[in-house]
Order: structure tokens, then sequence, then C-alpha cells
């Protein structure tokens, strides 16, 4: 059996992770896949029930999971100066090194771009960001008012177990390619190493092709070709920049799922943040969170060696495609009439027809 925690997050978080979790439950069933669900506070719920956003009772509790789905958190609103009201800081605590993000184009939505399917795997435990990187202190720093620092940090440890990853999603994916983005000729160590270890780990996955282009090739590419991509790995502000460039091209961040991974665990979250502006109204689209938990499925079947957990991923996948290519139960961002619940339903309902 496998534990799956449940975080609802802030805003929309609560209208469209219970989405998410009726089409998972659907799922499971279907494939007689045994979950037990454990729900968790976190956000402005965790601050009112334990003084804090991300409670003691809350990250203990997801130790003993296998896994667990979040919705977004709404930290800009959030007082500034109070240590009790911080971003849940999950990916550092779970050491969730790699934050995977597929994009998909579909044929009856509107984007730049047809034919779409990339998965992109940015690392998330190096590189710029320090919020997540540094343990004490900063990464950046400013000596005097005209000059300002910053530090970018790669491991071989960091630049491997990305790679590796991004290697194990090809092995899935019909065209078996990885693309390493870097910008090695003008960082020769940073890049280098970075490089280096895609390279190494490759020589294990004789059967992925694995080739490399610069950062600034890869931007422009992106915009002109991406059918040409199927899997990209890159460091983490890279990535950072990337991902959100892949959304726009198949519709924005409605339609944009993630996962971020670790050795142990592995959280479902999608791109897009909180939404306070829609919060409440209904009208939030859940493709994302539940796209994200199918991810999840996908990670723990490969990860558990579950294949009950891979056929359940399959058949939210395709009971997505199913509800898309329909077009009786989208909500308004996706051009029709539903809300937020009954996009699920329809979802779920597909899942349960079989």
């Amino acid at each position: 059996m496998l534990k799956i925690g449940v975080l609802l997050g802030d805003d929309i978080g609560l209208e469209v992770v219970p989405e998410a979790v009726k089409v998972m439950k659907a799922a499971a069933n279907a494939a007689g896949l045994e979950v037990r669900w454990q729900d968790f506070p976190i956000g402005l719920q965790g601050h009112q029930l334990h003084g804090h956003t991300l409670p003691a009772v809350t990250e203990q509790g997801l130790r003993e999971t296998d896994g667990f789905i979040t919705g977004p958190i709404g930290h800009s609103a959030y007082p500034r100066n109070d240590p009790t009201w911080i971003m849940p800081p999950l990916r550092k605590r779970f050491d969730l090194f790699a934050s995977v993000k597929p994009v998909k184009s579909y044929p009856n939505l509107p984007s730049i771009h047809k034919n779409v399917d990339i998965v992109f795997v940015r690392e998330t435990t190096e590189g710029m960001q320090t919020s997540g990187t540094v343990v004490a202190g900063s990464g950046e720093f400013r000596p005097n008012d005209e000059i300002s620092i910053g530090m970018r940090v790669v491991t071989r440890r960091g630049a491997n177990r990305v790679a590796r990853e991004a290697l194990e999603i090809a092995r899935t994916r019909p065209r078996k390619k990885v693309t390493a983005v870097h910008k090695e000729a003008t960082y020769r160590l940073v890049c280098g190493m970075f490089a280096e270890e895609c390279r190494k780990a490759a020589k294990d996955y004789p059967d992925v092709t694995l080739e490399e282009i610069h950062i600034d090739s890869t931007a422009m590419m992106l915009v002109m070709r991406p059918q040409q991509f199927d899997v990209i790995v890159t460091t983490n502000q890279f990535g950072d920049i990337l991902t959100d460039e892949g959304a726009g091209l198949v519709g924005g961040l409605g339609l944009a799922p993630g996962l971020c991974i670790g050795e142990r665990y592995a959280m479902a979250q999608a791109t897009h943040g909180s939404a306070p502006d829609i919060a409440g109204k209904g009208i939030a689209n859940p493709y994302a969170m539940i796209q994200s938990g199918k991810m999840l499925y996908e990670w723990l079947g490969r990860k558990r060696n579950e294949p009950k957990a891979t056929r359940a991923a399959v058949l939210i996948d395709q009971a997505m495609d199913h509800v898309i290519a329909e077009a009786k139960a989208l909500t308004a961002d996706l051009g029709g009439k539903a809300s937020t619940s009954q996009m699920g339903d329809a979802v779920a309902g597909a899942i349960s027809r079989g």
C-alpha cells in the first residue's frame, strides 16, 4: 500500500487539490492500487492551527509518506519580518533535487505551436537561487553601494543525479532523447562540470540519445521549432527560465503541471501560483494539479516498482485527453464554461467509465 500526503495550500489550492485527489482516487480504484491518504496543514492553515506555515507535525508526517501532493502557497500576502510566516521550504527539507515539468499541446486548444511534447528537468538544489542552496549566510553580497556579487554553485553529485533522472524519464518515452542545456563555452568550470556529469551518466543509458545545446540557442529553438525536443535537462536558473517559456508555448501556466523529486520523496505541485484574485469562485483550471498527481503516480511506479501506480497514471492521461478532446467540461481559460469541480468530475468519470 502507498501512503500519499495531501496539503491543500492557499487560495485556489483549496479548490484544485481536491479535484486532483478525486481523480487520483478514481484512477487508483480502476487500477487496483491501494493508497492511504492523509491530510496535513500547510501555509495559512498551518499557521492558524500550529503557528507556522510549515508545522513540525506536517514535516514529520510527510516523512512517513511515499510522496505528497501540495497546492500553491499564497506567500505574497504573508506578513514580512516574521520567521513563522515563510514560504514552506519543502524542497530543501526533503532534498527534492529536480523539478520535472512537462509541456504538451492539444489539437483543439489554442497554443503557439502544435505537436509539442517536452519534459523539462531542472536541478533545484544548486545554481544561483541561494535561498534554496545555502545552509548559512548568503550566496550574494554587496561590499559597497557600487558593487553586487552573486555566487553560482554546481557540484558533481548534483549534476549527475539530475542528469540520471532525465535519462530515466527519457527511457520511458518513445523518442528516448535527452538534451543537456548549458553554456560550457563561456562558463567552462561550472557549466563544464554539469556537461561532464551529463556525459558520464549517459554512458549507463546506451538506449538514450544525449545531445548538448547552449542555453541561448535552446531558447531560440524552443520559440521556432520546439517539436525537436523530447527531454531537456539543465541547471537551476536556466531551467527556471526555460520551463516558463515552455508553458507559454502550449497555452500558459494553467497547462503546466510539475513534480519535485528526490531520492526518497516526490511532491506533486503545479507550476502556477495561488491566484487569490479568482479564489473561491470555482473557476480555477484543475488541469495542472491533476496532471501533477498523475506524474506522482508515474514516479511511484518507477521508484517503488509498482505497476499499478504506472497504470493509474496512464488512466489519468487517457481520461484528460478524452475530456479535452470532447471539450464539454473545460474551464473558461480553456474555452469552456465548466467549473473547477465539473472538470474534475469529468476526468474522474472518464476513468470510471473506462
